[in-house]
């Protein structure tokens, strides 16, 4: 008789621990503040890295304002390099840390339901095809893919024409939604966003010399964590993530050389 009581004591012991949730993970997430442009890709790499990473996306310009406000951040990963630049000049970034993950290729796009094709050279009409409408395009004195855009139609020599019809927006992924939902025809953005987007279509890509290069330097943020930042940067940098980032359109250094 006690024998069988302590057996369904123990029993009942058991079945509690089984039904009792798994203790949360002590372990703080690394805080990645990474430029608009790598939303669907990092996503889809937060999801298979074993570990706990929060992501928070913006215009490489804002994202390195807050950074020199204080926001607590581990790893910073920006559209371009002068942003790093500017957090490096102001040592906020681990400058050992710094390494250049990404390339990427300017494009012209236009909403699914226009028709009007064109050909991007010099002088092409750009300001005749918007007519009345507006470009989409991030802010061209802040955001990389603005800043990128308008050198690229300066170099082309339509810039004057188009500047007053642009619709600027905070970041390049609001610029494809003004697209994608036909309050702007055309708009200027990453190739890769393009491709995140089925209500888009590209018209033409512009010449790589008519624009800075597209580079995409990550560093950790000095005083965040050390350690699993520079964990997450280490996946970033892995073939693994490679493959991730080409199947959504980036470019590695060192590819086409």
């Amino acid at each position: 008789m006690l024998h069988t009581l302590t057996r369904r004591l123990f029993m009942a012991a058991a079945l509690a621990m089984l039904s009792m949730p798994a203790p949360a993970t002590s372990e703080t997430p690394v805080t990645v503040f990474a430029a608009a442009s790598l939303k669907s890709a990092l996503d889809e790499l937060v999801s298979i890295y074993d570990g706990p990473v929060q992501v928070s996306y913006g215009g490489s310009s804002t994202l390195a304002r807050q950074i020199q406000q204080g926001a607590p951040a581990d790893l910073f990963i920006s559209a371009n390099t002068a942003w790093m630049d500017v957090l490096e000049q102001d040592a906020l970034i681990v400058d050992a840390s710094r390494k250049t993950l990404l390339t990427n290729r300017l494009v012209l796009i236009a909403g699914r339901e226009v028709r009007t094709d064109l050909v991007i050279e010099p002088g092409f009409d750009l300001a005749g095809v918007l007519g009345q409408e507006h470009l989409a395009m991030a802010l061209v004195d802040a955001v990389p893919a603005g800043i990128y855009g308008a050198a690229a139609l300066r170099a082309l020599g339509v810039w004057e024409q188009v500047a007053p019809r642009v619709a600027q927006t905070d970041n390049v992924r609001a610029a494809l939604m003004l697209v994608a939902l036909g309050e702007a025809p055309y708009g200027i953005v990453y190739a890769t966003d393009a491709a995140a987007s089925p209500d888009v279509r590209v018209v033409g890509v512009f010449p790589e010399d008519t624009h800075p290069p597209i580079r995409y330097p990550a560093a950790r943020v000095a005083g965040g964590q050390a350690d699993p930042a520079q964990a997450f940067l280490d996946f970033l940098a892995s073939p693994r993530a490679g493959d991730v980032f080409r199947s959504h359109g980036f470019g590695l250094p060192g590819d086409g050389e």
